[in-house]
């Protein structure tokens, strides 16, 4: 069973019930800040969840119970009664207990197990039951043994343990005894992810959590773990973050579904269909001006090849770099990628059991949206795909060099950046390669590598929301084309009537200063604009930059020496300084010819 909890979504109760319901979950947690929020009756929300066919797996949270001076521990008995008795309207049977950060503890375990034991005495006579959980910043019970600790001494029946991923993870570094505490004994399990932070444990846990998949921690072995109790309850996320609780719980609803059918792919569930291979991007598609976007393709020796038959779309190519242009009113974007893939229909299945939106596609292909709209077309190996385009009877140019699609870079929204993420690695199989943050000339930037095979996409965004005044050039993003040889291609390039980004030569000056580069090769890079990275292992980066084309879309070309894998990130600033610097000149040339 998979279960959510109503605090990892935006919007009323009533909203969360709705996205949960609608998103596939089986059952919820139900936490109190939503309920006391709602005008619905406990009676009329367990009424509404039966007609959504969810079931109420959890009630909470309870704090502050244990452990306490007698006169506090008989108020929090009468408390409790209020809480069961609304338990008994909503349906739910098992109440969460968090180990208690009140200043009226008194650091006795025995009597925090003797009062436990009493409360789940009085829930029994409800017909009901207690999980308790240890609390990451319990103020003297904060990790996953010492709850079971006092669980076995309160010896009760109707007492049981909840085991939070992120409790556990944050504060335990070796957890296999967990596999150790019965199955029955078990209560309840709650899973969160999060991005390894040093800071304190309580602003990580109340801001910071992600879904599972999208951080640090290793989940498929916390998940296995709690197998092997025997556990046979939910599967619950309860997340804690500032962006879901702001962003439309309906597309929130459905990344936590996605990154629970992953974690269960990942614990060897078989709940979705294998990710078939993939071998490279088959194409990228651009919707933009034509006019523009034209003439930058023959500067870098594309050929118009093909139209659609039915649609204003136009196939360019040189050699195996492939671009779909699509004529339309925007100022440019990557609308789309092709992936070339060893089994198409398989690919297409897994994405839908992924919870992908299936899209239009041409006969021989499948095609998904991304979290971000993009289309994803899945292509057969055998490039039969382009039938459905009308050759133009153009001759093929000789090119620059260009040997296919590098990779593809997708600025996404601050907000969308772990969900894209998430569904790129899980629907299709990408692996993270790196995490990157560079000081852009409008923030921190942060950008993701997956890769897999000859597919490679880049994931950037701003870590924050940019003020209007800054981006001549907003969420840049940009596809790289390979070279065997990036000075003979720059040369022909330039022959074209091409003409790459200008680089300062401040860049080169340090360039020189860092990497103690030959004079040869300094006079080579700064001839033709070309930018140079080096990894540790002494792989080599080569890359130059065209204008923007539109105000969002750049071209790219990289050549990689001695397998370097990364994307030449370090260099990233520098580049995007360069954009900004002359898209200003030239809206300021516009501004003053009008």
């Amino acid at each position: 069973m998979r279960s959510l909890a109503t605090v990892c979504l935006s919007g009323t109760l009533e909203e969360k019930l709705t996205a949960a319901a609608r998103a596939g979950f089986d059952g919820v947690e139900i936490f109190e800040n939503d309920l006391v929020a709602s005008p619905w009756s406990p009676s009329e929300i367990r009424a509404r969840c039966a007609d959504l066919g969810l079931s109420i797996e959890l009630y909470q949270p309870f704090r502050d119970f244990e452990d306490v001076p007698a006169a506090v521990f008989a108020a929090n008995l009468h408390r409790a009664e209020r809480k069961f008795e609304l338990m008994r309207d909503l349906g739910a049977d098992l109440l969460l207990v968090c180990s208690s950060v009140s200043p009226d503890g008194l650091g006795d375990d025995d009597l925090a197990a003797e009062q436990l034991h009493a409360l789940a005495g009085r829930a029994a006579q409800h017909g009901l039951r207690i999980a308790y959980e240890a609390l990451a910043w319990g103020r003297y019970v904060n990790t996953w043994d010492h709850s079971w600790r006092i669980v076995r001494t309160a010896d009760h029946p109707a007492l049981g343990l909840c085991l939070d991923s992120f409790h556990v993870l944050s504060r335990t570094p070796d957890v296999s005894g967990i596999a150790e505490v019965p199955g029955d004994k078990l209560f309840f399990v709650q899973l969160a992810d999060a991005p390894h932070l040093d800071m304190d444990v309580l602003q990580w846990s109340r801001h910071h959590r992600l879904f599972p998949g999208q951080g640090a921690f290793d989940l498929p072995g916390f998940t296995n773990l709690v197998r092997r109790t025997g556990y046979e309850g939910p599967l619950s996320l309860e997340v804690f973050n500032d962006v879901y609780r702001q962003a439309d719980p309906g597309s929130t609803a459905v990344d936590a579904m996605r990154s629970l059918l992953d974690l269960q792919d990942r614990c060897g569930d078989d709940v979705v269909p294998p990710a078939a291979e993939l071998a490279s991007i088959a194409f990228a598609q651009l919707t933009a001006h034509s006019s523009d976007t034209e003439i930058a393709l023959a500067s870098l020796g594309f050929t118009r090849h093909a139209n659609h038959r039915t649609s204003p779309v136009r196939l360019w190519r040189q050699g195996a770099a492939t671009l779909l242009v699509t004529t339309g009113t925007s100022p440019g974007e990557i609308s789309g990628l092709g992936l070339e893939s060893a089994d198409p229909s398989a690919s297409a299945r897994r994405a839908a059991a992924l919870l992908a939106p299936e899209l239009p596609s041409d006969s021989g292909t499948f095609t998904v949206a991304d979290p971000d709209g993009l289309s994803l077309t899945f292509c057969p190996p055998d490039d039969t795909w382009p039938a459905v385009f009308l050759p133009t009877g153009e001759a093929e140019e000789d090119g620059i060099g260009l040997t296919g699609i590098d990779h593809v870079a997708l600025g996404q929204p601050f907000d969308r950046f772990d969900e894209v993420a998430l569904f790129y690695r899980s629907v299709l199989g990408l692996r993270p390669h790196d995490d990157t943050e560079y000081a852009a000339p409008f923030g921190l930037v942060r950008s993701r590598s997956l890769v897999r095979a000859g597919v490679h996409v880049v994931l950037t965004r701003p870590l924050l929301r940019r003020g209007d005044w800054a981006p001549h050039v907003p969420d840049p993003q940009h596809i790289a084309f390979a070279t065997d040889d990036i000075f003979a291609t720059a040369e022909a390039f330039r022959a074209c009537g091409g003409s790459a980004l200008s680089i300062p030569d401040n860049y080169y000056d340090d360039l020189e200063a860092r990497l103690a580069l030959s004079a040869e090769l300094l006079a080579s890079l700064r001839e033709f604009g070309l930018q140079y990275d080096r990894d540790d292992s002494g792989g080599e980066f080569f890359h130059f930059s065209t204008p923007m084309v539109g105000s969002r879309v750049f071209f790219e070309i990289a050549q990689r020496v001695g397998g370097y894998s990364g994307v030449g990130a370090a260099n990233a600033p520098v580049r995007m300084a360069a954009h900004r610097r002359l898209r200003g000149h030239l809206t300021e040339t516009a501004s003053s010819s009008g």
